[in-house]
């Protein structure tokens, strides 16, 4: 049943992508100060919005995502010139060594899994970072707008009607899902946006672990 609902959602963001093309605009927010010459792997890179970004810090870039369709939209960087390697692959199942990578980019992708899959992403995402090197992880909050919407599938997890899948943190629980790291910080970030004229909260819990 989870592989099937994990089947499902994924088939829900590559639709989204084929129909609406580059989901994320803007300026990218959060990209850590990394030095150059870093081995940098991005989990779940979607559309590629964070790649250029990436690219100004010099350092080398893998990034994969679920969706084909997101990566298709990813490379067309690549073909005007920016470097980076990117593949289609599931996070729970990374092909790559062990302590392959400098640093691990997690924004929003675990918040798209089941609580046993969650897990499963962590202990993978920590497999490939080298002793010393640091996992930068993003997820919505228990306390933002959106929390509670949607089919409830599990303990604050809901399904919306585009068939995404969306769990909703606290701050225990990112710090217990990468307890085999040392967490650097593990901090709720706030901010309000203007919903029929009233002001909502918009909430994410930021997190930055150590591998020893």
């Amino acid at each position: 049943m989870v592989k099937e609902m994990l089947t499902r959602s994924g088939v829900a963001w590559d639709r989204e992508y084929q129909c609406k093309g580059r989901l994320w605009g803007g300026t990218p927010q959060g990209i850590p100060p990394f030095l150059g010459g870093m081995k940098v792997l991005e989990v779940g890179c979607g559309d590629g919005k964070n790649l250029a970004a990436l690219a100004t810090r010099g350092v080398e870039i893998t990034a994969f995502d679920l969706s084909p369709s997101a990566i298709s939209l990813a490379q067309v960087q690549v073909r005007q010139g920016l470097r980076a390697d990117l593949l289609v692959a599931d996070g729970r199942s990374l092909p790559f060594r062990a302590g392959s990578f400098d640093a691990v980019i997690l924004y929003h992708v675990a918040g798209h899994l089941r609580s046993g899959d969650r897990a499963v992403l962590a202990a993978a995402c920590r497999d490939v970072i080298r002793s010393g090197g640091d996992l930068f992880f993003r997820g919505f909050s228990c306390e933002d707008l959106r929390a509670g919407k949607g089919a409830r599938v599990e303990e604050d997890t809901y399904l919306r009607g585009n068939g995404i899948l969306t769990h909703y943190f606290m701050e225990e629980e990112v710090a217990s899902l990468f307890s085999g790291m040392i967490p650097r910080f593990v901090t709720t970030h706030r901010w309000t946006m203007p919903v029929r004229g009233e002001p909502l909260v918009r909430a994410e819990v930021l997190a930055t672990f150590q591998k020893p």
